[in-house]
């Protein structure tokens, strides 16, 4: 099977930039990621992940470029194949590469065909719409909310009790009243 994707830059502005690329359905999500970065131009080796989504481009479930759970069981970018991940026309990914600049794109399987012809090397960029600007778009990109524990996972702040009780049993360090404390003692 070969697939034509169509990769788009999420950008926060009206300027379209996109690149279609041709992959095989037994190549996996690693082929298509060394294919955005090549059809983009990016020149370093950056962490990565897809990330599953609805037809409304709700993200689901992230594949990372490394398995980063500690018993090394999660599944990677090099064990999806295109055609698990895309199983049908109109299949979406979500992109993410470089998680300090966060270029972020929409992945959408616009075509499939049954054969692939033998002797081309795949993927492959067959067009290219718009220019790639040199900085990431500051575009939003919508992850799981986060939880923890000074935030409710609307990123709200949880009030929480301090017990004045507590101590590290080190004079110089405990304080006798919390509203005494100028924050400049460190």
């Amino acid at each position: 099977m070969l697939y034509k994707i169509r990769v788009i830059l999420n950008t926060d502005e009206e300027k379209n930039v996109f690149r279609d690329i041709q992959i095989r359905g037994n190549q996996t999500l690693w082929n298509l990621h060394q294919g955005i970065r090549s059809a983009f131009n990016f020149k370093t080796e950056e962490m990565a992940s897809f990330y599953y989504c609805d037809e409304t481009w709700e993200q689901q479930g992230e594949i990372p470029l490394e398995d980063m759970t500690d018993d090394h069981s999660g599944e990677t970018m090099s064990d999806i194949y295109i055609k698990q991940a895309l199983p049908e026309l109109n299949s979406r990914l979500l992109y993410v590469y470089d998680f300090m600049d966060m270029w972020s794109f929409y992945i959408e399987a616009i075509e499939i065909k049954e054969k692939a012809p033998a002797s081309i090397h795949y993927p492959l960029t067959i067009f290219r719409f718009g220019t790639v600007p040199l900085k990431s778009p500051k575009a939003d990109f919508k992850s799981n909310p986060i939880k923890d524990e000074f935030h409710n996972e609307l990123g709200e702040d949880i009030d929480y009790e301090v017990d004045e009780d507590i101590s590290t049993l080190d004079p110089d360090l405990d304080i006798d009243d919390v509203s005494d404390f100028d924050g400049d003692s460190f």
